[in-house]
């Protein structure tokens, strides 16, 4: 009453409203339910990886033999390969243009700088590199307008489609071109984010696309090639295109496996891990055959593995004190995971801040403000770069020869790559200003300063760089443009191992140490402490040391930072996956959470279908509901009377009687309903005639019916006989039987391509279609809002038996939740039917109702009845 408050009458008739039970306002259609406050957003769909073994799957197996076996394992190798190269040829094409764009930017600003250094006219030499930027930042923004997905990294993107999550867009061609194209201008624009990460998105794009021989963005890109069509499939090449990723940004196969195993896929087999590595080796030599052969001219030698080369760790012959680490550094490694963790955990809480005000108060304005805030950033960005190398910087003294302590530079025993990099801005003659060659660098070339060269850099400018690098590039991590994550967050942290090994040497008199490790330890412990990853990345820095005896620190610090960091948040990814909503899956359940049964988490009320269904019915239920999958039922007539007694013989779940009354009622009254939206208003008034001069059928013969019975597996049931009010409550309410599992998808092909037939006629004479004929609108079926059903009669009957998943997995009730949970994501599923001890369908679980946020809430709930 309390509710109401708005005067004698409202109050009137709350009370009036109140007063009635559950099962007369669900039978009046007058329930309200109230609005879950869970985080996961329900739009976002889920893939089936769960195969559909029904008659058209067991015709192929019938017809394959083990010739045609072998060839199809055979072709699956050959895409696995291709998919390899195809990356491979896209991380040189990124690679390629960003060198280029860069060079002309450095070249020229470089010459403006010297310049006008001694003219007085540096703010030309601002505006000229103002030009650059600006200009390549805003192709990167546009072509971000054109593919949204496109924007960031797409790990977090890959990361929920291999967890089964269906992100609209993410493995589209178009997607890819926006992608590799949008990071070379994001690079060579300046913004502090790194070509890295996208790779492995845009192998991903390559694992998906390049098997199904077709494109949705660009039509005429169509082959017929029936083969891999399926979800589960397709999940095995992203798979693979994301690990090749990995590879050739990093020269990493092996990594490039693990990420794929730690960081992607949640369902794993062991045939797939050959094929992954295999895909991973052939887009590391891939690039590394064309980029050694494009920048060395010696085609075949192999000496560039990824697109980002840590180069060899090595102490000077002369210095025979000198180890690369001891015993004594992994108390000084462990700190620095510690701070690493830390640092991480800062890094992501003030990301995760500016993500949710963009959210808030960007993305909601028109898509123009996304450009602007781009540009904003790119602005900020390169005045901060230059201001900061002509003020901050330090002229240090370059000498011809290397001294014993290392404090100096020798520019001829130096490396062609490191050696080049050097910036004398704003420096007099021989000297170099140590703050420029950080910053009027490519990230890979600073990285390797930081990495290789001893004393070049001053405490103060160390600090001060860590300090904008930290700052401008969590500010540009989610941005309208593509971008990664790893090389800003190697380059940050190195700086840091970097700022720490000169401390060491300072302050504490360690000499002997060597700075380059301290350097990669830091990038290790600021990676590790931003994307929280362990073994995967592990072995990538390993490999991309090619320095096995740095796997115990790398290790030992990663986990350090990893259980540092998750004291504060999450990783970067798994953030800004639960900003969007998306209903990710963890590894497993909490312990607490086996408190609850399949019976508490499952959604009671249910839209199903009979084994032979009108296309009315059919209709109506696809274009009422949003369901991807629906129970084959069919009504337990010879158990009604112990059903409604409550015998336990019959139903062992008797508390679902109550619900399950409520559900079948609303479900009689929406279809009941429903059925004035068929799209044909001439065949709705056939309808209408045919049910008004329908009359009740005649006895038939029993032997005739047990001859039509051989071909109707299932009682002939039809959803759209509404409710008589002469029926009774068993006749209202009869238990549902379960039989399949039919997929939206299916039901649409099935209307679209006309398989039914009619009453006068056995379900033999229904038309039977292929498995081919069934996947080939994969993977965009169409709507059933676009079909043209005029030419149907909707009092067709289409049996559905043939078509449906005769035996998918199900659960019992009093299934505990971690065992529901287990089953779910190690298969890889999308439904899971609850079924009771007599075959009855009391439920179905979703991937949403295994989110951590909704667990926890019905949790909340058992406490509460408790």
């Amino acid at each position: 009453m309390a509710r109401c408050g708005a005067g004698l009458c409202c109050c009137c008739c709350c009370g009036e409203r109140e007063s009635r039970t559950p099962e007369e306002l669900t039978i009046l259609g007058e329930t309200h339910e109230e609005e879950d406050e869970i985080l996961p957003r329900k739009d976002y769909e889920s893939l089936d990886y769960d195969r559909c073994i029904n008659d058209p799957y067991l015709e192929i197996l019938e017809s394959m033999d083990k010739k045609k076996a072998q060839r199809y394992e055979a072709v699956k190798w050959v895409l696995v390969f291709a998919i390899g190269v195809c990356t491979g040829l896209v991380g040189l094409f990124v690679d390629f243009f960003v060198r280029l764009f860069t060079q002309l930017k450095f070249q020229v600003v470089q010459s403006s700088v010297e310049e006008c250094t001694e003219k007085g006219c540096l703010a030309l030499s601002l505006l000229e590199l103002l030009g650059f930027n600006l200009t390549f930042v805003f192709l990167a923004s546009l072509l971000v307008l054109i593919q949204p997905v496109a924007a960031g990294s797409g790990i977090p993107e890959i990361k929920c489609y291999l967890n089964g999550v269906k992100v609209p867009g993410v493995v589209r061609l178009r997607t890819l071109v926006c992608k590799a194209t949008g990071v070379l201008f994001s690079v060579a624009g300046g913004l502090f984010v790194g070509k890295e990460g996208p790779m492995i998105h845009s192998g991903a794009v390559m694992g998906a696309g390049l098997p199904q021989f077709q494109s949705i963005s660009w039509r005429k890109i169509q082959f017929n090639f029936p083969y891999f069509r399926s979800d589960r499939d397709k999940r095995d090449f992203v798979s693979a295109g994301a690990a090749a990723g990995v590879a050739a940004a990093f020269g990493a196969p092996i990594g490039g496996t693990l990420f794929s195993l730690e960081e992607g896929s949640s369902f794993w087999n062991q045939g797939l891990t050959w094929k992954v590595l295999f895909c991973s080796m052939a887009a590391t030599f891939t690039l590394n055959f064309f980029r050694s052969g494009i920048q060395f001219g010696s085609w075949g030698s192999f000496q560039l593995p990824g697109l980002l080369n840590f180069g060899e760790f090595k102490c000077s012959e002369s210095d025979k004190k000198c180890h690369l680490w001891t015993a004594v550094d992994l108390g000084f490694f462990i700190l620095m995971g510690i701070v690493g963790g830390l640092l991480g955990a800062t890094f992501n809480c003030l990301n995760k801040r500016l993500a949710k005000y963009r959210m808030r108060n960007v993305h909601p304005k028109p898509k123009l403000v996304r450009v602007l805030e781009s540009l904003l950033v790119s602005l900020t960005t390169t005045v901060t770069v230059f201001v900061a190398s002509m003020v901050l910087g330090e002229c240090r003294q370059m000498s011809s020869s290397r001294h014993s302590g290392n404090d100096t530079l020798s520019l001829q025993d130096l490396s062609e790559d490191v050696n080049s990099s050097i910036k004398t801005f704003f420096c007099p003659n021989e000297t170099y200003n140590d703050m420029a060659t950080l910053f009027f660098n490519p990230q890979e070339s600073a990285i390797l300063q930081l990495f290789h060269q001893d004393g070049t850099f001053s405490p103060v400018t160390l600090s001060l760089f860590f300090l904008l690098y930290f700052l401008l590039s969590c500010w540009t991590y989610g941005i309208s443009v593509p971008s990664g994550l790893f090389v800003p967050s190697l380059l940050c942290g190195a700086a840091f191992g970097r700022l720490v090994a000169n401390l060491l040497k300072s302050y504490i008199g360690l000499d002997h140490i060597y700075s380059g490790t301290f350097a990669l330890i830091g990038a290790a412990a600021f990676l590790g402490g931003v994307v929280r990853m362990t073994i995967s990345l592990t072995v990538i820095l390993i490999e991309s040391t090619n320095e096995i005896t740095y796997g115990l620190p790398i290790m030992i610090t990663l986990m350090v930072a990893k259980w540092t960091g998750d004291f504060f948040n999450k990783g970067i990814y798994d953030i800004h996956v639960n900003l969007r909503g998306v209903p990710l899956l963890e590894w497993e359940t909490g312990v607490e959470m086996d408190k609850l049964r399949a019976s508490d988490i499952m959604e009671p009320n249910l839209t199903y279908v009979y084994p032979h269904t009108r296309i009315q019915s059919l209709v109506s239920i696809l274009r009422t509901t949003v369901h991807h999958a629906f129970p084959v039922v069919t009504e337990n007539r010879g158990n009604e009377r112990e059903f409604m007694k409550g015998n336990q013989l019959i139903s062992n779940n008797i508390k679902f009687k109550k619900s399950s009354i409520l559900t079948r009622a609303g479900e009689q009254r929406k279809r009941s309903q429903s059925m004035k939206s068929y799209p044909s208003s001439e065949l709705r008034n056939m309808c209408d005639e045919h049910i008004a001069t329908e009359e009740p059928p005649e006895k038939e013969d029993l032997l005739q019916q047990m001859l039509e019975r051989r071909y109707t597996p299932y009682p002939s049931l039809y959803p759209d006989q509404s409710p008589s009010e002469e029926w009774t409550m068993e006749e209202r309410f009869r238990p549902l039987t379960f039989h399949g599992l039919i997929l939206r998808s299916q039901l649409v092909t099935l209307l679209d391509r006309g398989v039914c037939y009619s009453e006068s006629q056995s379900s033999a004479s229904q038309p039977r279609l292929s498995h081919a004929e069934m996947s080939e609108d994969y993977p965009r079926y169409p709507d059933i809002h676009d079909l043209d059903l005029t030419l149907l009669n909707p009092r067709m009957i289409v049996d559905v038996t043939p078509y449906m998943n005769p035996s998918p997995f199900t659960v019992s009730p009093n299934t505990h939740v971690s065992q529901v949970f287990n089953l779910f994501r190690t298969m890889g599923l999308r439904h899971l039917p609850v079924v009771n001890a007599v075959g009855e369908v009391v439920g179905i679980i979703t991937r949403h109702n295994l989110t951590h946020e909704f667990l926890q809430a019905r949790l909340r709930q058992h406490y509460q009845t408790i």
